[in-house]
């Protein structure tokens, strides 16, 4: 049978965007080997954690929505979305089942957000904000899902996300790879168990996270590898990395 994996609607009041954002990530997981599980916004705790028990890994989807700041302790920013408080109290109980049973874990930009937020760490919320002027218009973060290729990666040489990605050398080879953006936000302070493995060259970015605890496959980039997994090589090596480690 292949591995349950447990995919959060991505909002809870949009329903379109919801169900249009959502069929992206079961394709890729499908494509990758896995079943896709969806898991809806309005269901109590007791039947959500029903359906978490039963699945075998957790892939936390992008949002429209931004995290509200009061969890990392931080003044809102004139910038900041509205919060989905439904999403993140499943992403919550999904990520406490995948880190007390040691469950894969695949955060995709509001993912890595999330998930980073959860592990205690903060973000930054708007990025021209936080970035100096002679960086601030090197790169589009939010350029969309129309345009394929909006930045480079880098990718940390030696890290879990290199030997995916590169696993003809053992992942050691300087890596760097083209990638989508949607996003306006990004990890600040790392939260506990993670590190930073990938930053956008340009301006120094954090673009992926990966956990710290051997055998534990928690993995989290801020782009959108869903999108490209029909003619990119790296998006299908991250979703084949993380339905493999749901089937051990």
């Amino acid at each position: 049978m292949p591995p349950r994996i447990a995919i959060p609607l991505p909002h809870f009041s949009d329903s379109e965007y919801a169900e249009r954002a959502i069929s992206q990530y079961e394709r890729a997981v499908t494509l990758g080997g896995g079943e896709a599980v969806r898991v809806r916004l309005d269901q109590a705790a007791g039947e959500l954690r029903r359906v978490i028990e039963r699945c075998d890994g957790v892939l936390l989807p992008g949002c429209k929505a931004d995290v509200d700041p009061a969890k990392f302790n931080a003044a809102r920013s004139e910038h900041t979305a509205a919060a989905d408080p439904r999403r993140d109290a499943v992403d919550d109980l999904l990520l406490e089942d995948a880190y007390r049973l040691r469950k894969p874990v695949l955060g995709i930009c509001y993912g890595l957000q999330t998930l980073n937020v959860y592990r205690a760490g903060s973000l930054i919320q708007h990025i021209p904000d936080f970035l100096p002027e002679e960086t601030r218009g090197r790169v589009n973060h939010e350029a969309g899902g129309k345009v394929a290729v909006a930045h480079a990666v880098e990718i940390e040489a030696g890290s879990g996300l290199a030997k995916i990605l590169d696993a003809d050398s053992g992942g050691r080879r300087h890596l760097v790879v083209p990638v989508n953006s949607s996003h306006h936000q990004s990890a600040d302070v790392i939260g506990d168990g993670l590190r930073i493995v990938a930053r956008c060259p340009d301006d120094e970015i954090i673009e992926a996270l990966e956990g710290t605890a051997p055998g534990h496959f928690v993995l989290a980039v801020q782009w959108h590898p869903e999108r490209s997994v029909d003619a990119d090589a790296s998006s299908r090596a991250i979703f084949r990395a993380f339905i493999d480690a749901a089937c051990r």
